[in-house]
């Protein structure tokens, strides 16, 4: 489950079949770790529906709970910048 968590922590937001591949670990064991995490509110996952390429792809999105990621260097947006001010 720690590879998991910090593979999420890494990468952000992902599918449960990306973590799988990119852990190595099955698709079945990943589940039932999410499942795991999810009860103990150290993941946050809801199940999607996208489409790759025209194709339909059913599955579970995860990241991690209470997890800010860093923010992206570039410009600000107005909004942003009025509400600094």
């Amino acid at each position: 489950m720690k590879e998991i968590l910090q593979h999420l922590k890494k990468h952000g937001e992902q599918l449960d079949t990306e973590i799988a591949v990119a852990t190595g670990i099955s698709l079945a064991t990943v589940r039932l770790h999410l499942a795991d995490l999810t009860a103990k509110y150290e993941v946050v996952a809801c199940h999607t529906t996208r489409f790759v390429k025209g194709k339909k792809v059913v599955g579970m999105a995860c990241r991690v709970a209470g997890y800010t990621p860093p923010a992206t260097p570039g410009r600000k947006s107005k909004a942003q910048q009025l509400n600094l001010s």
